[in-house]
C-alpha cells in the first residue's frame, strides 16, 4: 500500500488468507475501510491491541450523560475521552 500511495483500502481473503486479513486489518485500523472474509472461520479478535482499546473507548464513551450536555460539549467530551 504504502509503495502505491494507497492510503486506506478494504482487504479480504479467503481460508487462512481470511484470517490474515481480519488480524492485518484489526492491528491496522487506521488504514482499511473494511475487510471481506470467505470462509475464514470463527476468529477471535479479543486479545488484538486494537480490539481493546476500542472496547476501552466504548466504555469511556458510555459514561457520557448526553441528556445533560450541549452537542459541541458531547464532541469535545469525546475528545477528551478518545485519543486515537
Amino acid at each position: 500500500m504504502n509503495e502505491n500511495k494507497i492510503t486506506m483500502a478494504t482487504i479480504g481473503g479467503h481460508g487462512f488468507g481470511a484470517k490474515v486479513a481480519t488480524a492485518t486489518a484489526t492491528a491496522n485500523l487506521e488504514r482499511f475501510t473494511g475487510v471481506m472474509c470467505l470462509e475464514g472461520g470463527p476468529v477471535d479478535n479479543t486479545y488484538h491491541e486494537a480490539f481493546l482499546e476500542l472496547k476501552d473507548s466504548i466504555v469511556q464513551l458510555s459514561k457520557i450523560k448526553l441528556s445533560n450536555h450541549k452537542l459541541q460539549d458531547v464532541h469535545k467530551k469525546i475528545d477528551q475521552l478518545v485519543t486515537d
